[in-house]
């Protein structure tokens, strides 16, 4: 086999067989962030601001704990901003990530390639 082969994982977590936190969730929680909106967020990522608020929800019904602040409307109207356990949570689910993967990576190297 050439070595220009490589190997993929995907990894998320789960709550009573359901998937609270992967690519997809992350990808949205990070979106969050970035756009200061809710609907701003699901609107980049091609979402319904239904399907977006009903994920958030579930992901923090499951995980117990508060991922989102929204900010009441005013003069610049509102937004939604991440709290401190979502941020915290994100580093967390990124440094599994990176891990995961390089034990993957270093593993394929092994089986396949007789690499160690």
């Amino acid at each position: 086999m050439e070595e220009r082969i490589q190997v993929r994982s995907k990894i998320w977590l789960e709550a009573a067989g359901r998937p609270v936190l992967g690519e997809g969730r992350r990808a949205l929680l990070q979106a969050i962030e970035e756009k200061g909106s809710i609907s701003e967020a699901a609107r980049f990522l091609s979402l319904t601001y239904r399907k977006a608020w009903g994920q958030i929800k579930f992901m923090e019904e499951q995980l117990g704990l508060p991922l989102v602040l929204n900010l009441t409307g005013g003069a610049g109207g509102g937004g939604a901003r991440l709290t401190p356990e979502a941020h915290e949570l994100l580093a967390k689910y990124d440094r599994l990530i990176v891990g995961i993967q390089e034990q993957v990576n270093k593993r394929f190297q092994e089986i396949f390639y007789g690499k160690r």
